[in-house]
Formats: structure tokens, sequence, C-alpha cells
């Protein structure tokens, strides 16, 4: 460790599965880099969703793994481990961790570090791993959206659904979205979203069936589940992928076998924090040569709804679970 860095941090831990109140600043031994992985002085941390579920016991953490919430950041490099060459101290990096980022250091893959995209502030930057990395992995490796098919992201206005929206609408895609609210549907339109449909006073299948001549849609990006699962069979076309990312709406839906056969429809989903250090490598990798030049093109940007102190991690889980953001929310260190 070098001589800069000091053996103890400041960090949030999760004291006991339960509301915001749970999240506590506690003193922390610095952690040290293994084989492959970079020592990152933090600037700034994502809030994620994974994140919430976490503090209240439902989001068990992979072995050998920080037991500290917080699955992005963005900051500089602080100290390398053995073997690592294509990172050195000082450098500029956002990342995905494994764990541990509402934290003044934290760990990660050196080959799941991206450098921050010119133009980027670092807490901008600090957004972009959990959900890009979530998003290119469900949308374009397991839901395989192809050129010229057409992207329905439930959950619209949440950080998965902005980073959808955006990264489809850049490479030419159409792409419709649902939201809670009109000012959160004008957010996504805004966003690249050809129409967004509010899922409180509207019926999505029915108007995107008729904003796409009665044809519908080839991949719906789904992090609802529930009820609206039988609703996406209707809206898919034939060959049609439904990638679910999460279950907000609940874990169980009715699903009519007739139109999976019928339409010969693919159902799939997945999680990323489990997932081998080489497979966020490869998209890591993806991202890097596809999206990258995208956002410092400036037709990606991040969005962020609110940023707050570490200190006030909890406040950051209190927004979070209102539902009422728009986008990212972001957490500063120092």
């Amino acid at each position: 460790m070098k001589d800069d860095v000091p053996h103890q941090m400041n960090a949030v831990i999760i004291d006991g599965a339960g509301g915001p109140d749970v999240l506590r600043m506690k003193p922390q031994r610095t952690p040290v880099p293994k084989a492959g992985e970079l020592l990152i002085k933090v600037a700034a941390a994502g809030v994620n969703r994974p994140d919430v579920l976490q503090r209240m016991g439902q989001y068990p953490v992979p072995a050998g793994a920080s037991t500290l919430p917080g699955l992005e950041v963005g900051g500089s490099v602080a100290a390398v481990g053995e073997g690592v060459t294509e990172w050195k101290v000082g450098d500029a990096v956002c990342a995905l961790t494994p764990g541990g980022g509402y934290a003044e250091f934290a760990i990660a893959p050196a080959s799941s570090c991206l450098p921050i995209p010119r133009g980027l502030t670092v807490a901008e930057a600090a957004t972009l791993p959990e959900t890009f990395f979530t998003v290119w992995s469900n949308v374009f490796d397991r839901g395989r959206l192809q050129p010229g098919e057409i992207l329905l992201v439930q959950g619209g206005s949440s950080g998965i659904g902005v980073t959808a929206i955006q990264i489809a609408h850049a490479l030419g895609h159409r792409v419709f979205a649902t939201a809670g609210s009109a000012e959160k549907c004008a957010a996504c339109e805004k966003l690249g979203a050809e129409r967004a449909v509010n899922y409180k006073t509207e019926d999505f299948v029915e108007i995107i069936k008729a904003a796409t001549g009665g044809k519908g849609v080839d991949v719906i990006l789904d992090m609802v589940a529930g009820d609206y699962v039988a609703r996406e069979l209707k809206l898919l076309n034939p060959e049609g992928r439904i990638v679910f990312i999460a279950f907000l709406g609940g874990v169980k839906g009715t699903i009519n076998i007739g139109e999976v056969m019928f339409k010969r429809i693919t159902i799939t989903g997945s999680t990323l924090r489990p997932r081998s250090v080489e497979f966020k490598a490869a998209i890591a990798h993806a991202l890097r040569n596809k999206v990258w030049p995208l956002i410092e093109a400036g037709k990606i940007k991040p969005v962020v709804h609110a940023t707050f102190p570490l200190a006030q991690a909890a406040k950051a889980h209190a927004l979070m679970e209102s539902s009422t953001h728009i986008g990212k929310i972001v957490l500063t260190v120092g």
C-alpha cells in the first residue's frame, strides 16, 4: 500500500437489515488490492436498486465480495495490484465494483474499470457502470436487439431506463417506454423514446400497437414482471424476447404458453453482480468500443437527479424508494 493511502477510511455500513436508517458511517480498514485489482480513491458512488435490496436483506452478497453497499464508483487509481499493466496510480476511472462503493476507497477488478469519458464530471461517470453494464448485457447480449428492431423499456425513468432508452436510440432503434407520471414520460421522450406511456392512466399494449401499425416490439426490458407479463406477450412480435432484470411488480405472472409457442418467444433474465470477472470484462470491452464514443460525442448523457454527501446515504436510499426520481442518485465523497 502506498504511503499516502490511509490504513483506515470512512465507509457506510449496513447495520442490520431494515430501512434507510440502518445505513451508518463507520471507520473501516482500507482494502488492499489483490492481483488483477485496483484500489480506487472514490470521489462519487452511484446508488442503485440492488443496494436497497441488499440493505433490506433481500440481495445476498456473493462469496468473497465486500459486504459494504455500492456497486459503481468514479474516482482515481490509488494503488494497483500485481499484474495490472493497463492502469497506473492517478488515472481517472469509473468502475463496476463487486461491492464496497459507499466508501472513501473501493476495490474493483482492473478489467471492470473504464476511463471517465471526455466531457463528463466524475460524479456523472460514477453513474455509468452498473446501469450501462446491465443494459448492454441484457438488451444487446441476452436480448439480442438487432438493427431495425424495436425496444420497449418498462420503467423508463429509472437509472436503467434512461440508460436503455439513450443507448438504443443512439444506435438507431425505435424505442418505447413506460413511466408513472406525465413528467417522467416527458423525460423519457426527451431522451429518445418515440412514445412514453403513463402506465397509471394508459394501456401500453394498445398505444404501442397503434404506434407501430399493429406490429408491436421485438425486445422488452422488464424490471416490473408481475401482471405485466401476460400483456407483454401480446405486444411481442414473432421471435420476440422478454428480458427480466427485476420484479418490482411481483415474482409471479401468468403466461399464455400458446402465445409463447406460436410466436416463438424467448423469456429470459439475469442478474449482474454474481457473474464472473471474465464475463464483466467482456461487457466493459464492448462498452468501451461501442458506447463510450457515443458518450464522448454527446449522443448519450448521464441523467443525475440528485447528489448527497456519503454521510447522507440514508436520505439517498429514501429518495430511491420514493420512486420520485428521474435518472440516477449519486453519493459524493470528500
